[in-house]
């Protein structure tokens, strides 16, 4: 009997595998981590083969902790960090070089010579996405003018790109010997090259990039049986499910009505709000997304609004400032003092995101004097991430001409209790933490069990989210707006620090 449902949630620092049961509760589990790789300043890489090891690696070990196998699974949902490309060669699976990750800036002289022909949002109606580093289709045009004979190499069919949920279906489905190169509506959203209306490749953005089709995967829906692994633990498991990450948060939160929102806090943050059928065009600095295609129902879109830095600021202060042995730690330094002592910290490790799309901007300290300590440091490392959800906040009010009630929040950081009620205070809303945290693995889960009718409709999903914690504001007006003013005063001192 196939009780269960897998999942890989290979995300920018590790990579897991879940085993869920059909309530969502989690079996098993299995996390590996992989190196951050930083050739030179602004650039982030990975290394592919290392992903796709310890993915293979996380799938055995928690079917071996369950006492689980092959037999057991109806079928395996994939999430991923999104953005971050790989490219790599078709008869051999080798890549090109390693991935360009997500936060990496080396296309900013691109993103500046685009933007000097029709301005940032140059793409935007057709693609929902300002020109920005973030994106793929900026950084696969990077590697075929970079590594030699691949732009060659590409327009004969030699090599395949993909963002990891591509690079990771083609290998767990035979790779060289058959695999499948395929992509998802979600992750090929987050390329600039997808039309958002045909939810196909676009002729006009492949040639304004020099990008040929033959190196792009097909894309398909966010449910449906893409293939089956080919070897390993899970061989013969069908993969059913494939979700960019933050998609699948929305659906693992079970946010499948137009208006019902999320927000992920990981390495950075990301609020998404569900639109319906309608693709919603941003006047406030949001992107416009798909957020899922269930099958061969209407795709539903969403606002989404993105900030680069939030987890990986306290990863910072543990790595590159040794004030934290683990990042747990952040909150009990934060605790050790009353208030931020006036201090604010804008992490503009690689620009600044939604609202603000600056790419010259850069982090700063603002606020520092000899009463300044360690603790105020943390306090304002944890502050800055409620601070940048409360501006992406306002702007998708602003959207969506809808006043939200309350936020519906996951990801590693909900952990973090101080940082929940600061989130709630600045908000002035509530905060509910669910009952499964694990939600975007969860989601990418859901995707594949409704492909295989393990799941029967998208209501027996709504009906399994609960509240596990819900936080309420206890933060005076005065001090919630002044906090809230100081903090963007320092915001505007990051601005335009990178002279082009």
């Amino acid at each position: 009997m196939k009780n269960y449902l897998g999942a890989i949630d290979q995300g920018t620092t590790s990579t897991r595998f879940i085993v869920f049961d059909r309530s969502g509760r989690v079996v098993s589990v299995a996390q590996k981590e992989h190196e951050q790789i930083f050739p030179q300043a602004g650039w982030v890489e990975h290394n592919p083969n290392e992903i796709w090891l310890r993915t293979q690696e996380v799938i055995s070990e928690a079917l071996a902790k369950a006492t689980l196998g092959a037999q057991d699974l109806a079928a395996i949902g994939i999430t991923n960090q999104r953005e971050t490309t790989v490219v790599w060669e078709k008869a051999t699976g080798k890549p090109v070089m390693n991935a360009i990750v997500w936060q990496d800036t080396r296309v900013s002289p691109d993103v500046a010579h685009f933007s000097s022909h029709g301005g940032q949002d140059r793409f935007r109606a057709k693609t929902g996405l300002p020109l920005s580093t973030y994106f793929s289709g900026l950084k696969l045009r990077w590697i075929l003018k970079n590594v030699p004979r691949t732009a060659e190499r590409a327009q004969a069919g030699e090599l395949l790109f993909g963002n990891i949920d591509t690079f990771l279906l083609w290998n767990l489905t035979g790779g060289p010997n058959g695999g499948v190169h395929a992509t998802d509506v979600t992750n090929a959203s987050r390329t600039q090259l997808l039309n958002l209306k045909t939810l196909d490749w676009d002729e006009e953005l492949l040639s304004a990039f020099e990008i040929p089709v033959a190196v792009l995967p097909q894309v398909r829906s966010s449910s449906e049986v893409y293939g089956t692994v080919a070897q390993g633990a899970a061989k013969g498991v069908p993969i059913a499910g494939i979700l960019g990450d933050q998609q699948a948060a929305l659906v693992g939160q079970a946010c499948l009505l137009p208006g019902e929102v999320k927000n992920t806090y990981g390495t950075g943050c990301f609020l998404l709000m569900n639109t319906g059928e309608q693709a919603v065009p941003s006047q406030f600095g949001l992107l416009t997304t798909v957020g899922y295609k269930f099958g061969g129902a209407t795709p539903k879109y969403a606002l989404e609004g993105s900030v680069a830095i939030t987890g990986a600021l306290v990863q910072w202060l543990r790595d590159n400032l040794g004030l934290i042995a683990k990042s747990s730690d952040v909150e009990t330094l934060a605790n050790s003092v009353s208030d931020n002592g006036g201090v604010y910290f804008v992490p503009a490790f690689s620009g600044l995101y939604a609202p603000y799309w600056k790419e010259s901007a850069r982090g700063v300290i603002a606020g520092l004097t000899r009463y300044t300590n360690k603790g105020h440091l943390a306090r304002a490392v944890l502050e800055s991430t409620a601070y940048q959800t409360r501006e992406v906040v306002e702007a998708m009010e602003k959207d969506a001409k809808i006043s939200l009630s309350s936020l519906r929040v996951d990801g590693g950081m909900v952990a973090n209790e101080t940082l929940m009620q600061f989130q709630s205070d600045i908000l002035y809303r509530e905060v509910i933490r669910p009952m499964v945290p694990e939600t975007t693995a969860l989601g990418a889960s859901y995707a594949a069990g409704l492909a295989v009718g393990y799941y029967k409709n998208e209501e027996e999903l709504r009906s399994q989210w609960k509240a596990d914690r819900t936080w309420k504001p206890a933060l005076g007006e005065q001090q919630r707006e002044k906090l809230f003013r100081e903090w963007k005063k320092a915001v505007t001192r990051s601005f335009d620090w990178v002279e082009n």
